[in-house]
């Protein structure tokens, strides 16, 4: 019986409680904060692949070909921790039009690239020892922790921009936020493409551009809930 009474009267607090909940006035919005900014960082995926009928013939050409690409990375003062293998792998083909088998052997290297301007010398080098493939460029700022943190409290000021609009017209005010929601994504920003100048000069020997690097975009969305006055 005591057990009963005991039960009964948790449930009386907490539908008191929850109808003491509803009865705030409160008004509830999303906000938005986007922050552009130029990259000044670039995360190249490339890999080599080489193919032929004997597996430890292709493995051991592969592995000749990275090293010469490592070689190179290292003597581009690109600091060990910036660069990375991403994956190996050896798997057999079947070649249809031929009726045999051969093998594929693949390695990938990630590169972060901290000074754009070397992106082509970089890149060519790259091509030049043997990389016959570009798996990605994505583009990344250095300060992205500070850019999200902007972002962020731009869009706690767009709710409460929004929440000031709606309820001034009906004469109230808003008080403080009861409830803040992150609802921001997890992505990676892409950038907004544009040509970046190039030389007028027909000099072969100039300096070539082929890199466009526009802006990022990063973005947060919250939802606010605030009490009304």
């Amino acid at each position: 019986m005591k057990k009963t009474l005991v039960i009964l009267a948790l449930l009386f607090m907490a539908t008191s409680y929850s109808q003491e909940q509803k009865q705030i006035p409160m008004i509830n919005v999303s906000g938005e904060g986007k922050v552009k900014v130029a990259p000044d960082q670039t995360l190249i995926s490339v890999s080599i692949e080489t193919k032929g009928t004997k597996a430890e013939d292709v493995k051991r050409e592969n592995d000749k070909k990275m090293d010469a690409i490592l070689k190179f990375i290292k003597k581009s003062n690109i600091a060990k921790e910036d660069f990375q293998t991403q994956r190996v792998s050896l798997n057999p083909n079947y070649d249809y039009e031929k009726k045999k088998h051969n093998y594929i052997a693949t390695q990938s290297v990630q590169i972060l690239l901290k000074d754009l301007s070397q992106y082509d010398v970089l890149m060519e080098g790259l091509v030049d020892e043997g990389i016959n493939r570009i798996d990605n460029v994505e583009f990344k700022s250095s300060k992205m922790k500070e850019l999200q943190s902007d972002a962020r409290k731009l869009a706690i000021k767009d709710a409460k921009v929004k929440a000031e609009d709606y309820v001034s017209v009906l004469g109230q005010k808003i008080g403080k936020a009861i409830l803040i929601s992150d609802n921001s994504q997890i992505y990676v920003p892409q950038p907004r493409m544009y040509a970046m100048k190039a030389s007028m000069s027909m000099d072969e020997s100039a300096p070539k551009e082929t890199l466009a690097i526009g802006e990022i975009e990063i973005t947060a969305n919250v939802s606010v809930s605030f009490s009304l006055e």
